[in-house]
């Protein structure tokens, strides 16, 4: 017996402090991370509200760098300092081949070789022979440059090179529709278009409605060859990139650097409501989420390896890449349809960007994490057997581990799961990513938690907008918490006000919550052209500082990170009264495997919502296999009674798990089978759900699903 009597001496077993140690361990552990302050209480003017700021900053950053005050100082100086170092790359093209499908559809498939690289001394020589021959084909400093690509090395070149003659660069994401395609470029009065092929088409397409662009600047080397592109461009100089470079060092001009108050970029949003707005950014605004992330990824420096696929028209990206640029690590260009060896482009036997590249870091939109996942659970199921045994026992095991607990897979135990199972996945994107940067829309708990365990990479997850330059919040790497957004970057001050009206007060207990405002130096000048919305959003207080009211809601947990709980123009009110949030509702639906992508809808006149659901295509039709049901087609299962069912039945299930109140989860369902995409024109190219146009597009399915009863 291990104890003798009350209060006499005892004894531990063995067996007891192999219990007790753990138990220690655990609680210690969570007791350190749940105490870390990552923002503190801040002293800020303008209207009253709960303010906090980075823990290790009292007053905003602005720059990480003596000296440096605008992206094209901070460019030129890492090309000296890294003139010798591999930047950018990008693979060769060995062939395009077109292959059939099953169903008669053709599509094309890629055969991509080794990543091909220039160094930062070459990259520079190719940044100032661009902006010198910008100057050579007649474009004026005054004008405006719009790139309208895919991302790629021309379009970080060319970003840089309109930054060494002080030009401002309108970005306009590849997916844009016509009509916005030519606000964007009319309102702005851009003269010089750098595009590729593709949206070469797209400009002559609309040429006639175009007022002010003179030059058009091509990426491809086989426009040279295309008789016809340049007939139908009559009106317009037509070059091709290599041309600019060629004809700048011939013509060499000297730099006309910026001053950091100056506009780098007019970046248009991707118009997830109406026709895009151009945000104006100043070299300063860019520098200083630049400058504040800098400080939170764990050891940047230049044996990183970037992989870059997200459009550069996007804040996330061009602010990524500025980074990746400011500390001399290298960028591997790539492209969502050849990320991996099974991605839609890549011919078979062919390997994707990840794996040839194997990067470091990546960033990621939450879809993009969401279909790793799906992926991979895919693959897992359709084994079967021990393979899915051995992969749920490892995640659970790592599971409990990162959730805190000692009990957990630690030490050797989670190095032998790690190179038995965790290994293949890890292999998807190349074996080596130690960080990961999610942001453009909030990350599921569960996505968040499947990242970190299979790739055994920390996620940053960050908040941020264009018209904050994608600077607000960052979580930091040692932060295993899922569902927050980090605490203030150490650019900004994040600000919540009441909104009385939602029910958001900063007085709630135990957490203040209301909306949103962020500010700072990276708060942008306002939107081009729009005075009435600029004063609507941006305030400027008694201190001078700028801040931008985002519309959406929040609560601050006690060690100062930020949770985004809700945002106001999501918020419909139901016909007695329930206030439905169709984001978080969302949020908390597309978790079941069976779907794709989810709009919610609710109606003020009904006391129900309805969903459109796209459907998994390998999820349902696995599921129709086991039990039995024939179908035409896939458009054919997602009309069937059982399959609406069946996949109204995991909704539900998910909702309860969410702990959602029945009146937000849909009461009906129609099954799409067409995947949203940014070139369907429903969702952007972040794909954010372009929600009035979904309404529009699928009007009459929404109708019947309220008439049907």
């Amino acid at each position: 017996m291990p104890f003798k009597g009350l209060h006499g001496s005892w004894k531990m077993s063995p067996y007891f402090i192999g219990l007790l140690v753990p138990l220690v361990f655990t609680l210690l552990l969570r007791n350190s991370k749940n105490g870390k302050k990552r923002g503190l209480l801040a002293d800020v003017g303008g209207e009253p509200g709960y303010a906090i700021r980075n823990y290790r900053f009292t007053s905003p950053v602005t720059t990480a760098w003596e000296g440096i005050s605008t992206l094209a100082d901070l460019f030129e100086q890492s090309c000296k300092q890294h003139r010798s170092k591999q930047f950018l790359g990008t693979r060769k093209l060995i062939s395009r081949e077109m292959e059939k499908s099953e169903d008669g559809r053709s599509f094309e498939k890629l055969h991509l070789g080794e990543y091909e690289w220039l160094n930062y001394g070459e990259a520079f020589e190719a940044v100032c022979n661009f902006a010198s021959g910008l100057v050579h084909i007649g474009h004026k400093r005054e004008e405006r440059v719009a790139i309208f690509a895919d991302t790629r090395e021309e379009w970080f070149i060319a970003l840089q090179g309109c930054f060494r003659r002080n030009v401002t660069v309108v970005t306009i994401y590849a997916s844009l529709g016509e009509e916005a395609l030519c606000h964007s470029l009319n309102e702005t009065e851009v003269t010089t278009v750098i595009c590729a092929n593709k949206e070469l088409k797209k400009l002559l397409d609309i040429s006639g409605q175009l007022d002010t662009v003179k030059r058009i600047v091509c990426m491809d080397i086989e426009m040279s060859s295309n008789g016809s592109l340049i007939e139908r461009g009559n009106s317009w100089t037509i070059t091709s990139f290599s041309a600019v470079e060629r004809l700048g060092q011939e013509n060499p001009t000297e730099a006309d650097l910026p001053l950091p108050a100056d506009i780098a970029v007019i970046m248009y949003t991707s118009g997830s409501t109406g026709l895009p707005k151009g945000v104006m950014m100043t070299h300063g605004n860019v520098l200083a989420t630049v400058s504040a992330v800098m400080t939170i990824v764990p050891m940047l420096g230049n044996k990183d390896v970037y992989l870059a696929y997200l459009p550069l028209a996007h804040i996330l990206e061009l602010a990524a890449e500025n980074i990746i640029a400011a500390v001399g690590s290298s960028i591997g260009y790539g492209s969502p349809l050849t990320l991996t060896d099974t991605s839609n482009k890549i011919k078979r036997g062919t390997k994707g960007d990840a794996s040839m590249l194997r990067p470091t870091l990546m960033t990621a939109v939450p879809a993009i994490l969401d279909r790793v996942r799906d992926g991979v659970l895919k693959k897992v199921d359709a084994k079967g057997g021990l393979s899915k045994r051995l992969f749920d026992l490892a995640y659970a095991r790592r599971f409990s581990a990162i959730n805190g607990s000692w009990f957990g897979a630690w030490g050797l135990e989670r190095h032998l799961w790690n190179f038995f199972v965790f290994r293949k996945v890890r292999a998807i994107l190349g074996g080596h990513i130690r960080f990961v940067l999610s942001g453009g829309a909030p990350l599921s708990g569960d996505t968040q938690r499947f990242i970190n365990i299979c790739l055994g990479a920390p996620i940053g997850q960050g908040y941020g907008l264009t018209e904050t330059c994608a600077g607000g919040t960052f979580s930091e790497y040692d932060d295993i918490s899922v569902g927050r957004v980090g605490a203030p970057l150490p650019c900004s001050f994040i600000k919540l006000i009441d909104w009385p009206e939602g029910g958001y007060l900063i007085t709630d207990s135990p957490k203040p919550r209301g909306e949103i405002l962020i500010g700072g130096p990276n708060v942008t000048v306002g939107y081009f052209k729009n005075e009435e919305k600029t004063k609507e959003v941006y305030k400027v207080d008694e201190r001078g500082m700028r801040w931008f009211y985002t519309g959406d809601i929040g609560q601050f947990h006690s060690d100062g990170c930020l949770e985004i709980i809700d945002r106001k123009k999501d918020i419909v009110k139901l016909q007695h009264g329930e206030y439905v949030s169709l984001g978080k509702v969302e949020a908390a639906l597309i978790v079941s495997p069976y779907v794709e992508n989810i709009m919610l809808h609710a109606d003020p006149f009904h006391s129900y919502c309805v969903a459109l659901v796209v459907a998994s295509h390998p999820a349902l039709e696995g599921w129709a296999s086991k039990q039995g049901i024939a179908f035409v087609d896939f458009a054919d299962l997602c009309q069937k009674q059982e399959t609406v069912r069946e996949v109204l039945a995991s909704l539900v299930k998910a909702g309860k798990q969410a702990r959602l109140e029945k009146f937000e989860i849909p009461a009906k369902i129609k099954l799409l089978s067409e995947p949203w995409t940014p070139e369907s024109g429903l969702v952007t190219a972040a794909l954010k759900l372009k929600r009035e146009i979904i309404k529009k597009t699928f009007s009459e399915d929404l109708a019947q699903l309220y008439r049907s009863s």
